[in-house]
């Protein structure tokens, strides 16, 4: 069966037929990615997902980061980072960091395993739904995580380097982790597999 598409890089008309487990087409003039078809995309998708869900409690609960300040000793989880902008008046900035660090990274993890469980289930109900909530999984990726704290991170460690000892936390390690476990479990979800085109035709 044949599907007409644009190429999203030179938007060139094509037909496209339907691809085998495991390979991708490419636009015959430009030479970008305009199909593929993923293997075990949703066994891969819960195991990242799953792995990304464990980490998530450690990287919130144990400190990102330890300063040592002329003997005073403290640790910053993501949590106490968010109380003390909030209690300096930066508002927004609390606001922003807590919903990108801690809000949307969990619902967006939690929305990638509701997906690969209704779709292993071969679930047909909510199927616009379900396909909408993908979208939106994709549309708040870019939002998530990593940026603000591995930027705050190496802000403190070149402006403290002189007065104070920063080092990285065993929840910055998680943390860590936990993104790009979520990038993994993002990617590895085929949206078609929701309509019951199933990407690994066994």
């Amino acid at each position: 069966m044949e599907s007409t598409l644009t190429c999203s890089t030179c938007g060139l008309l094509q037909q496209l037929a339907a691809l085998p487990p495991g390979s991708v087409a490419e636009c015959c003039r430009c030479g970008s990615v305009v199909g593929r078809r993923q293997v075990d995309s949703l066994e891969r998708t819960a195991a990242f997902s799953l792995a990304a869900l464990i980490l998530y409690l450690p990287a919130n609960l144990y400190p990102i980061m330890r300063m040592n300040f002329y003997g005073a000793y403290s640790e910053s989880t993501i949590w106490d980072g968010c109380v003390s902008l909030f209690q300096n008046g930066q508002w927004l900035v609390a606001a922003i960091v807590f919903l990108a660090s801690i809000v949307v990274p969990l619902f967006k993890l939690l929305g990638l395993f509701f997906l690969v469980v209704t779709t292993r289930l071969r679930s047909a109900r909510w199927q616009a739904e379900r396909t909408r909530i993908h979208q939106l999984i994709q549309a708040v990726g870019p939002w998530a995580m990593l940026d603000v704290f591995l930027l705050a991170v190496i802000v403190a460690l070149v402006k403290l380097e002189q007065i104070a000892t920063v080092l990285p936390g065993p929840g910055l390690l998680a943390f860590a982790a936990v993104v790009v476990l979520t990038i993994l479990a993002s990617t590895s979800f085929d949206p078609r597999a929701i309509w019951g085109q199933e990407e690994d035709a066994r």
